[in-house]
């Protein structure tokens, strides 16, 4: 990444969806959190059909991060497969497997409900 700018939070929570998007990740979900919270900007939430493509999906995400520069502060559960987060600071990346996802309903605590389509990503928003 030597002649390019920093990403922005916005673009690696693009970024992240992109790639989990195109490795057929399931339920996707990206919300920005900017302004309710000082841990991160985005969350990026996804459901794998098992512990591969789990593992696949997380694999993908890390590659393109770092083939863009951007340095992976954290993974946890990756071993397990179960509920793997990467933790990128401003954006942080959860993908669950299915069981899990459904128990913790992390998008209800962000959102207020069960089933929320992500809000739009835009400046008008910020």
């Amino acid at each position: 990444m030597s002649a390019r700018t920093a990403m922005s939070s916005e673009e690696k929570a693009h970024l992240a969806y992109s790639v989990l998007e195109g490795k057929k990740a399931i339920e996707l979900v990206r919300l920005d959190v900017r302004g309710r919270t000082l841990m991160t900007d985005f969350l990026v939430i996804a459901s794998g059909t098992s512990d591969v493509h789990i593992k696949a999906t997380v694999d993908a995400v890390i590659e393109k991060f770092s083939e863009n520069g951007i340095k992976n502060k954290r993974v946890e559960g990756y071993e397990q497969a179960a509920w793997v987060l990467m933790d990128y600071g401003d954006v942080i990346i959860h993908v669950f497997a299915q069981e899990q996802r459904e128990f913790y309903r992390l998008e209800s605590y962000w959102t207020g409900s069960e089933k929320s389509s992500p809000p739009p990503l835009s400046s008008e928003e910020r």
